[in-house]
């Protein structure tokens, strides 16, 4: 039996210990008094006594079904335990508890097994009603607890949408446990019995409270201030769900308190049928969808189409005599639904006053934002709506130079003068981290002391990074308001939308980071840290500045933008995403700018199956998010660990460790790998909570070159040609495998015993290898583990594109434009006269973005000089594309006459 530090996940703990119980019980059944028999009945009561602390927090198969197992267990009844053991085991990794009852004795010609739940159509699952589970706190007994379920059980009705079974626990600690145990949970009933600690003391149970907060903070309080001060826990880790207060305080006791997640307040009544009816409409207000099911509606309705789109209810295809294979292929339904209408309970992209509308404020809510706005082309495109909206020309925008395209393109629309902030870089694996927050602080002080801070209007950053560096955001939001106060942010979160719905993730998003910062602004304790920091930083240099953990002002502005690529990481069509806002001036400020910016940039024929795939993820995630997300890092931390301790592999991979990708001085708490052989896992919470940077562990980045391979000969020859396993990113030695909410341990599995087979067929060859061919081989892992090229930073904009030598913003508009004139450029060939022009003292300017991929973002804007280090990377490259590079003509560059023009109309337009 594996030890319980193997294992992150308590879920993961639990179902391997019912799947181990369930095999080791059908072989004793099978041999009772065979050879071996005593170790297993040994080994069958260690796993009851395991199970025994884990089942209190979950409804199925309940503690009376679980302790009548044990008993024919210990009565020797193996034949009836075995086959009870069965059954509970088949429904929890069917779900089969879901949708029916689940008998654990065998009935009168019952068969072993009911329909296989897996075999079920979607139409059929899809009839059935969706079951969540009601946590009932309260410190009962046995006949009292009874007494409790079978009350709230006497509720349901048969028309009720949904179906629930009950949970009670007795204590703050339990509940706490059980909201980031049991992801069936959805709703919270805290009764005024309730007392503060758990009894249970298995420690990766006790682990979910720190991620809590623990209990610590309320041990001083009085029992009757138990149940408020745990919904307010319960907001902090899982703000989805439900809760409802039953308490015997009057009205103006209970009105000043924050009760967090707080639905409800009942005051001393037994009043089961209000309950019963409010948990329902609780759940029933998350499982809404609103354009979804107007869609639905619409597409069942008869229509005449005298309009555009003549695919509209499937009729040039139903009619067609050769594209009928489309019609097979898609089904009915995605035609009956595809229409230009805005009309017949349907609604506007562009001007939504009804189910958009409705949609868009219910993703608000989940995603913890002021205003959300669907977009049906991608993040590229929700990029440029903010960045038009809130830049205007001559703005100074501070850009992570690592950052995707679209980034820099929206600055060539938006006319901003951009600062380029350089990450760290991973010099050993060809890519970047993230960029420090005292280059951040730096850029800021500098700008500062040249009298500009006035038209410093945002700071860009991509949250978590493709490689999965993930940003301090609250940290590094305090610190530049303490600079800036009305600094606006935008996070780029393209690839970090499932992080809402985990605790550990959440507190590191950007509107979870804003929401936190509005409410600290605004207590009293904020406004005597700031003076007091004040009266201590009184003529301070910058490089005292650069030291301090900044504190901001109370009157700072908290102006935050978060655009997500919701299809990458959540349940959405292909460039189904979605722009999250949380700005205090945006009501008075931007409203009318942003509403301009994106009818510029949406489609006035958006995609409603895209809009409807957002509305339905967004229930998802508000109803499950929180499960799938947690099953989605348990893949990942899974396949950490098995790459990392297997012998074979560890010969030509590695997985590459927070250590690796984020030096020593940005990880504060020293944590170096979120496992290790000798302790096992390593509880992140501390180092999401205080480090600088973290590694999100769901993008597991794959050293390969000691197998001879490049990344990009890995990605393509070995894994996609041979193996058929689709990865996206590459460096120079690295892979990176990307788990999502719909990773299974399945496909963990299969990617393991692929790596293993590539290994054991490198074995193999090296063996039969001769000498030179083992030189070869040892060439080509040398190359790419040691002879690596070091990563440039940005070299600066040309004196054409700066107004002045004080600071390094640069004017990326006019040179983008400049390249419009083809009489303005010139092409060098790299080896050549590219070398040449460097060695003769030119300065060579970029004409053109040039953007190799991988690492793919600009190693070259327009207006750039090109360094000699940024020559040696591009000769140093072996990858097969370079955006905006031709081979057959080289570098684009600027002439020196059309530099020298420019310049003398600068310096005429400064004399003017």
């Amino acid at each position: 039996m594996q030890s319980v530090n193997e294992y992150y996940s308590a879920v993961q703990l639990r179902f391997d210990r019912w799947s181990a119980l369930r095999e080791t019980m059908a072989t004793l059944a099978r041999n009772p008094d065979g050879r071996g028999s005593v170790g297993m009945r040994k080994r069958v009561a260690e796993l009851f006594d395991a199970l025994t602390v884990i089942e209190p927090y979950w409804a199925f198969p309940g503690m009376a079904a679980f302790d009548m197992l044990r008993r024919q267990f210990e009565h020797g009844n193996l034949d009836a335990a075995a086959f009870g053991i069965h059954r509970v085991t088949r429904a929890l990794t069917s779900g089969a508890y879901r949708r029916r009852h689940i008998p654990l004795e065998r009935e009168m010609g019952d068969s072993e097994d009911h329909e296989d739940e897996a075999l079920l159509s979607p139409e059929a699952r899809a009839l059935s009603k969706p079951y969540f589970e009601v946590l009932i706190v309260d410190d009962v007994n046995e006949q009292q607890e009874r007494w409790l379920k079978s009350n709230v059980a006497r509720m349901r009705r048969h028309e009720d949408p949904f179906i629930y079974e009950s949970v009670v626990v007795p204590s703050v600690e339990d509940a706490l446990i059980a909201v980031l145990f049991n992801h069936n949970i959805q709703a919270i009933v805290v009764r005024p019995g309730l007392r503060l600690k758990s009894r249970t003391e298995l420690a990766i149970l006790k682990r979910h409270l720190n991620r809590a907060g623990g209990a610590e903070g309320i041990e001083s309080m009085a029992p009757e201030d138990y149940g408020p001060e745990l919904c307010r826990l319960i907001a902090r880790v899982r703000p989805e769900l439900d809760a409802y207060l039953v308490t015997d305080r009057s009205v103006e006791d209970i009105a000043g308190l924050d009760l967090g997640i707080c639905r409800r307040v009942f005051y001393n009544q037994e009043d089961f049928l209000e309950l019963h009816l409010n948990i329902l409409r609780g759940v029933q207000a998350r499982y809404k969808t609103p354009f979804f099911t107007a869609l639905v509606n619409y597409s069942k309705q008869p229509t005449g189409v005298f309009h555009a789109m003549p695919i509209s209810r499937g009729k040039s295809i139903s009619r067609s005599h050769w594209i009928q294979d489309m019609g097979a292929f898609y089904g009915p339904n995605i035609f009956l639904a595809e229409t230009s209408a805005t009309s017949g309970g349907l609604d506007s992209l562009l001007e939504p006053h009804g189910p958009i509308k409705e949609a868009q404020e219910y993703a608000a809510r989940a995603f913890g934002s002021k205003q959300t706005f669907f977009a049906t082309n991608g993040t590229s495109t929700c990029n440029k709506i903010v960045v038009q909206a809130l830049v205007r020309p001559g703005d100074i925008v501070l850009v992570d130079r690592d950052c995707h395209k679209s980034h820099h393109y929206g600055m060539v629309l938006a006319g901003a003068q951009v600062v380029y902030l350089d990450s760290y870089p991973l010099n050993d694996y060809s890519m970047y981290g993230a960029v420090p927050l005292r280059e951040i602080k730096h850029q800021l002080l500098a700008l500062k002391a040249a009298g500009k801070l006035d038209r410093v209007r945002m700071l860009l950053l991509t949250n978590c990074t493709f490689d999965g560096v993930v940003y301090n955001v609250e940290r590094v939001m305090e610190e530049c308001l303490a600079i800036k106060p009305d600094l606006i942010f935008l996070w780029d979160e393209a690839w970090f939308a499932f992080a809402r719905f985990g605790p550990t993730y959440r507190q590191r998003t950007a509107m979870n980071a804003a929401n936190n910062l509005r409410e600290r602004l605004r207590s009293p304790e904020q406004a005597k840290a700031w003076e007091k920091q004040q009266e201590k930083l009184k003529d301070a240099s910058d490089a005292t500045l650069m030291k301090t953990r900044l504190v901001a002002p109370p009157d700072a502005r908290v102006r935050v933008y978060a655009t997500q690529s919701t299809h990458k990481t959540l349940t959405a069509l292909r460039q189904g995403s979605m722009i999250h806002v949380n700005d205090q001036d945006f009501k008075g400020q931007v409203e009318q700018s942003f509403h301009e910016a994106y009818m510029t940039h949406t489609s006035t024929s958006p995609n409603y199956q895209i809009i409807a795939s957002l509305d339905v993820g967004r229930r998802q995630v508000e109803l499950e998010g929180f499960e799938f997300v947690q099953r989605q890092v348990e893949a990942a931390m899974a396949m950490r660990r098995a790459i990392s301790t297997h012998p074979l592999l560890q010969k030509y991979f590695k997985v590459l460790t927070a250590g690796d990708m984020i030096p020593a001085e940005f990880r504060e708490s020293g944590v170096e790998s979120y496992y290790r052989a000798d302790q096992g896992w390593v509880d992140i919470w501390e180092c999401w909570e205080k480090d600088e940077f973290v590694l999100d562990a769901t993008r597991v980045t794959l050293a390969v070159g000691g197998t001879g391979w490049d990344g990009d000969t890995f990605k393509t020859r070995i894994l996609m040609d041979k193996y058929g396993i689709q990865i996206n990113k590459t460096s120079r030695n690295t892979v990176l495998f990307m788990t999502n909410i719909g990773t299974t341990r399945s496909s963990v599995a299969y990617l393991i015993e692929v790596l293993v087979e590539i290994a054991r067929s490198l074995d193999d060859l090296l063996d039969d290898a001769s000498k030179m061919e083992r030189m070869a081989f040892e060439k080509r892992v040398r190359s790419l583990v040691e002879e690596l090229p070091p990563l440039p930073d940005f070299s600066r904009f040309h004196d054409a594109f700066r107004a002045d030598q004080v600071t390094s913003e640069g004017d990326i508009r006019k040179a983008f434009f400049l390249a419009y004139d083809e009489d303005n450029c010139d092409y060098l060939d790299l080896t050549g006269s590219l070398r040449a022009a460097l060695d003769s003292g030119r300065e060579v300017v970029s004409a053109s973005f040039i953007i190799p991929y991988p690492p793919g973002f600009p190693i070259l804007v327009p207006g750039q000089v090109v360094s000699r280090e940024i020559l040696d990377f591009m000769l140093a490259l072996d990858v097969n594309e370079i955006h905006g590079y031709r081979p057959d003509l080289g570098l684009r560059v600027f002439t020196d006459d059309a530099l020298a023009r420019l310049a003398g109309a600068g310096l005429a337009d400064a004399a003017e």
